[in-house]
């Protein structure tokens, strides 16, 4: 998920774990912790120049199972190190800190792995990518009471047993607002299922996620032989079906995909995407149809598209600036979140 909700559960598990014995400081290494795995995003750009390479390092090897059990011995002796020093001698063991880089750490891919962007939980055994598609990268109804709980823990002395009821709230609190977007998830995909089965769309599989900031719009992309067929359902739609249906033509032969870093790409894209011609030569627009567009009408405002060319004989993809949202997208999206 985003920085700030990592940074938040991060410290969470370092005020459990150490916030009794050295306070609010706990917190802080905490999140520190949490924030580790996420700085791959700088380390791949300083081994990969090639830009599709260094996105594809990203919730790679260090947000994986081993990264994290390896990040416990190093960083756990590291900051024992540094901080049981003059009078702060004692006041902590090398377990203590173990313990709270292993899941300040851990606890970051696992969260990841809800959402659609999914995370090599598993590196580098394996490069498959665990997403359950059942939270978006950034919700604030998971985040914001969080985010509060913890707060109000600052406030408290590292002696007062306030801290670790506020930090459980938290966690609580949280914890069923992802149990309520996975059952939102599996209700949602039997409607999208049923809505294909309706449309008379013989799929080869499909893929469902909520837009941005939310768990009530949600989005999908179907697959069949030559095509990809998207739609959105919001939970405050009157009708149990997506009756609206955008097809759209996949034209994976515009390039010879048989390249490394377009295999890469498209792997990236769990092989839900769409190329289109540009003007310039040997240059192409190229959609991860796995993310929503923003206006339910236009594929043009998709969240996640990329201008990929060839130079120097080698495939290499512009650096990813987003897609900012005019005023008349955004209103459209908010007339499809309040449903139809």
């Amino acid at each position: 998920m985003d920085s700030l909700t990592q940074i938040v559960l991060g410290a969470a598990c370092g005020e459990l774990i150490l916030g009794k014995k050295i306070g609010n400081k706990a917190l802080l290494f905490g999140a520190i912790g949490g924030t580790i795995p996420d700085l791959d995003v700088f380390i791949g750009k300083i081994f990969y120049a090639n830009e599709i390479q260094a996105m594809a390092f990203h919730r790679g090897f260090m947000h994986s199972i081993f990264f994290a059990i390896l990040g416990t011995f190093l960083f756990g002796w590291l900051a024992f190190k540094l901080y049981n020093t003059g009078k702060r001698t004692h006041t902590s063991s090398l377990k203590d800190w173990r313990l709270l880089f292993f899941w300040s750490i851990f606890t970051h891919p696992l969260l990841d792995c809800f959402t659609p962007y999914g995370t090599q939980l598993f590196a580098p055994i394996s490069d498959y990518r665990v997403a359950f598609n059942n939270i978006s990268v950034v919700d604030p109804l998971y985040t914001v009471p969080f985010l509060i709980c913890l707060m109000v823990v600052l406030f408290f002395k590292r002696t007062n047993s306030k801290r670790s009821k506020w930090t459980k709230a938290g966690i609580y609190i949280s914890s069923f607002y992802m149990l309520f977007t996975i059952g939102n998830k599996l209700y949602v995909d039997a409607i999208f299922r049923k809505s294909y089965e309706k449309a008379g769309l013989k799929i080869d599989r499909f893929s469902a996620q909520p837009t941005i900031l939310n768990n009530i719009l949600w989005y999908a992309v179907a697959e069949t032989k030559d095509r990809y067929h998207i739609t959105f359902y919001s939970l405050f739609d009157t009708s149990k079906t997506a009756n609206t249906i955008i097809s759209i033509d996949k034209n994976h032969g515009l390039i010879d995909m048989t390249d490394k870093n377009l295999q890469t790409l498209a792997w990236f894209s769990n092989n839900y995407y769409n190329i289109s011609k540009s003007e310039k030569e040997d240059t192409y627009k190229y959609v991860d149809l796995r993310y929503p567009i923003l206006n339910p009408e236009d594929l043009n405002t998709a969240l996640f598209k990329f201008t990929v060319i060839n130079k120097n004989n080698e495939w290499d993809m512009l650096p990813f600036q987003g897609n900012p949202p005019n005023k008349k997208d955004f209103t459209k999206f908010t007339e499809r979140f309040w449903g139809i």
